[in-house]
């Protein structure tokens, strides 16, 4: 007769393998937030792996900055389920939350001014891609490993353990206010009262216990003025470093804006200065939170560095340092150059001696980076205009005087005939282009 019964020695279906441990920063594995730690951890690689392509991503573009700070802000240390970037929206500021804020920003500012090379945004592309797929690959090998080997030792176990023995929980045996009956009608009376800290005996509508008052040095500790009474401690407020920060990054700013002044385009002569006091007053907040401490002056300033900084990489790298002023006065149509280019300053183009016989077409560009370009073409001249302003303002003939309109991002494609009376001559063909001012373009009288 064959039993339906299972046999002892049947081997039980495999376990299914633990899920990978979630993503937390690392308490003991940590150089500064303990997030490649954490990543280690998580994809079962060596965190060392992690802070290499960090490190190489914060030269090359910011990324690793940007990435770095944004995860420490958001992923909860080992054992805590909030992160500093909630405590942060919360109001409790700490020296790790103002650290991760200030690495995040110094990397948008680093990575703002990158976006132009697209040789290293590619690179640091490629690299992030091939670190995560690295990453990926490695958890999934780790838990088809730990499948396989669970199923060879489920595969060997004949008989489950048996669960502890229950047991009854431990009988508190002193009085208490959850145990104890609550008089609830307003009566006179006496209460039992037994609390662990406190007065034991029978409690008066008074607060006398057994008749008597408590003495402050018998159940609740030694009183005030006893020997047993330790003294109070006095907290000291750790010394402010805001000041010197502030000194040292306008130190830093200076130097930094000042060697490239000469050297460099103003915008990349400002993101020099920025960024060097922006490293400064990050550099700082990281040591107050370990050493002294800075207050909210320091926190506001960091965040309006950065945004200045950014600001500075939109300027245009036309323009230049120095203000100058330029007058071009070409006297034939072979003395008129493709290209006028002005960095900073006063650009005038005066084309009224320009002689401009009828079906001749003279083409010519003008750029200036900031300040004003002034063109004055000629009475009989046919004039095909196309003139771009960043942010500033456009003057055309025909324009009320003095009527100044500032805009961003302006575009007007036009063409401007002779007035009425005049025989039309030859055509100009005029490219403005302003980064940040004025187009002025006049007619000349005679």
């Amino acid at each position: 007769m064959t039993s339906s019964m299972p046999s002892q020695h049947e081997a039980p279906p495999p376990a299914e393998a633990d899920p990978a441990p979630p993503l937390r920063r690392s308490r003991g594995s940590n150089v500064v937030g303990g997030v490649c730690g954490g990543l280690g951890r998580r994809f079962d690689l060596d965190p060392v792996i992690f802070r290499v392509v960090i490190g190489v991503l914060s030269v090359a573009g910011g990324l690793g900055l940007v990435f770095y700070g944004f995860a420490w802000l958001l992923i909860p240390l080992a054992g805590e389920d909030e992160s500093e970037g909630r405590r942060l929206l919360m109001g409790r500021v700490s020296g790790a939350s103002l650290a991760a804020l200030l690495m995040a920003l110094i990397g948008c500012g680093i990575f703002l001014s990158t976006l132009h090379s697209g040789t290293v945004l590619g690179f640091a592309l490629i690299l992030s891609l091939a670190v995560y797929g690295s990453a990926v690959w490695s958890q999934r090998r780790r838990v088809g490993g730990e499948t396989e080997g669970r199923s060879d030792t489920a595969a060997g176990l004949t008989v489950a353990e048996a669960p502890p023995e229950t047991k009854a929980p431990p009988i508190f045996e002193s009085p208490s206010w959850w145990k104890d009956p609550i008089v609830k009608d307003g009566s006179t009376g006496k209460i039992a009262v037994g609390y662990m800290w406190g007065p034991h005996g029978i409690l008066d509508e008074d607060g006398r216990v057994n008749g008597e008052v408590p003495k402050p040095g018998s159940q609740w500790g030694p009183g005030p003025s006893e020997p047993g009474r330790p003294a109070p401690s006095v907290r000291r407020s750790p010394l402010s470093i805001g000041g010197l920060v502030f000194l040292l990054a306008l130190i830093a700013g200076g130097l930094g804006t000042g060697l490239t002044w000469d050297t460099h385009p103003l915008g990349t002569s400002l993101q020099a200065g920025l960024a060097a006091a922006l490293a400064v007053f990050g550099l700082g907040l990281v040591v107050s939170s370990f050493l002294g401490r800075t207050g909210f002056g320091t926190v506001f300033l960091t965040v309006v560095t950065a945004g200045l900084l950014a600001l500075a990489t939109a300027l245009p790298d036309r323009i230049s340092t120095e203000w100058v002023r330029e007058t071009w006065r070409p006297a034939s149509v072979a003395a008129v150059q493709p290209d006028y280019e002005l960095g900073s300053g006063v650009g005038t183009l005066d084309l009224t001696r320009l002689p401009l016989p009828a079906g001749t077409t003279v083409t010519t560009h003008v750029g200036v980076g900031a300040g004003q370009l002034k063109v004055i073409v000629p009475k009989s001249a046919v004039v095909k205009l196309h003139a771009e302003v960043g942010l500033g303002d456009l003057q055309l003939p025909g324009a009320p005087p003095g009527d100044i309109d500032i805009a961003p991002g302006r575009d007007v494609t036009r063409t401007l005939t002779p007035p009425a009376g005049t025989a039309p001559a030859g055509t100009l063909d005029l490219s403005l282009e302003v980064g940040l001012g004025q187009v002025e373009v006049t007619r000349a009288a005679s």
